[in-house]
């Protein structure tokens, strides 16, 4: 029945799972996009300092994220098979590595300063983002537990729930924050550590949400009994799945935390105009993340089924959706830079005309790689599901650094093209990891597969 769906079927499927996952990665992005927004209006040193730092927690979360990504193809070909002894090993070991990773990164977050100002930061802002990541390192264990939690929901294809948390946690941060600030509703004015208390609310917020909906709705998983009992052999097969996909994930961010430190170079309003960039970019791209996940449920769930076929209409699916969406927001971002850059500052600011100027050039280069940028994340989600990942993690590491950073560097500072330049070498590793990634799945992971299933029927 599977093999029969037509395409608008599988449409309406990618759409009925797709839709809330966006949405739950758009309601996520709403606290990175409210800290920014917020820290404008405060002032543009508060928000250069928290661009750096948020840069940083937001690098090594992704990192440690490796392994709630290993969750959702696992669950999802677990529910397939109906193994639910899987499923509940496989997300309780996701959880075991998460805290393990957090436990290793914290003391790199506390102890922040000395690295911004090894990376080349001014003073001011090193000694800022350091005392806002003293702070909101802390939200690094919530957040990945969050992150293992909500791959759980989603291959169980439970994607209400995990918008409707996001969301929640989003309202608190925003409430928060315009409290701890400015120093509104009775509360002390805090500025940037009142932004990183925020952001510690908002991951606990949703940490409460998510474990007390899996405790209510899916008792039957058992998940958080017994949760301090080893389970080695699972354990390693996480790690092996997970590690590449941080690696990987970790290669990507770790190219746009350099082209932060790169534009920190260029001074504290380019990196203001690029934090105000990176802002709206991320906030498109949780498109193209949403539908990858779905890429990744899906294939999980048709490699359980053993249906390459299925997989195959499903990817094509999803991919096309990814290009739709892909020329609207280069529309958006190509007709609107100024008023998009705009919403992130007071007009009274000293320093606005300087940073519309460099905000909104830096908004029309990010138009270039929404095309880019989507292809290679939908080929990576659909890799997922099949469980390859090494191969993966090779392209994205030359891809991003090989190709990717040299070519900003280049750009930016040898042509002389500055933060434009910067841009245009993420442009450059983006495109590059997504030709490499699509041939990977397209040509070699789905043909091997169908060569696999046609040899089994065929005996």
């Amino acid at each position: 029945m599977a093999i029969a769906m037509s395409y608008p079927d599988h449409c309406r499927a990618v759409l009925r799972l797709g839709l809330p996952l966006i949405g739950g990665h758009m309601a996520q992005m709403a606290i990175g996009v409210t800290d920014t927004v917020m820290l404008g209006w405060y002032g543009v040193e508060a928000l250069a300092a928290v661009t750096i730092g948020s840069t940083l927690f937001f690098t090594l979360f992704i990192f440690g994220s490796g392994f709630a990504w290993a969750v959702m193809p696992l669950v999802a070909s677990f529910a397939a098979e109906e193994d639910e002894i899987g499923l509940r090993r496989a997300t309780r070991m996701g959880l075991w590595l998460s805290i393990g990773f957090a436990l290793l990164a914290l003391p790199l977050m506390i102890r922040s300063e000395p690295l911004l100002l090894l990376l080349g930061q001014e003073a001011g802002v090193a000694r800022d983002g350091g005392a806002y990541l003293s702070i909101a390192a802390w939200g690094i264990f919530p957040a990945l537990l969050v992150m293992v939690l909500k791959s759980y929901l989603a291959a169980l294809e439970r994607t209400q729930v995990v918008l409707w948390i996001t969301v929640i946690s989003a309202v608190s941060n925003g409430l928060a924050n315009y409290a701890l600030i400015f120093g509104n509703w009775g509360a002390p004015e805090l500025g940037i550590a009142g932004a990183a208390i925020a952001s510690v609310i908002s991951h606990l917020v949703s940490l409460v949400g998510v474990v007390a909906y899996v405790c209510l709705v899916l008792p039957q998983h058992a998940l958080f009994q017994r949760l301090w009992k080893p389970d080695p052999q699972m354990l390693v097969r996480v790690f092996r799945l997970g590690m590449p996909i941080g690696l990987t994930s970790l290669s990507e961010t770790g190219l746009f935390a350099a082209s932060a430190t790169m534009m920190g170079w260029l001074g504290t309003v380019p990196l203001a105009a690029h934090g105000i960039a990176v802002q709206l970019s991320a906030v498109t791209f949780m498109l193209h993340v949403g539908l990858s996940n779905v890429a990744t449920i899906r294939a999980g769930n048709a490699l359980g089924r053993r249906d390459p076929w299925h997989m195959e209409r499903g990817a094509i699916t999803v991919t096309l959706l990814s290009l739709v969406m892909a020329a609207m927001t280069i529309a958006l971002f190509v007709l609107f830079p100024e008023p998009l850059v705009s919403l992130f500052m007071q007009r009274d600011e000293p320093q606005r005309d300087a940073i519309l100027l460099i905000g909104t050039g830096l908004l029309i280069m990010a138009a270039l790689f929404q095309l880019v940028d989507g292809a290679q994340v939908i080929a990576l989600g659909l890799l997922r599901g099949v469980q390859d990942t090494r191969v993966p993690m090779i392209y994205a590491a030359v891809s991003y650094w090989v190709l990717g950073i040299p070519c900003s560097y280049l750009f930016g500072f040898v042509l002389g093209m500055e933060g434009i330049g910067v841009w245009l070498g993420l442009v450059v590793g983006l495109g590059m990891a997504a030709v490499l990634l699509s041939v990977r799945f397209w040509r070699v992971t789905l043909r091997g597969l169908k060569e696999a299933a046609d040899t089994a029927q065929s005996a």
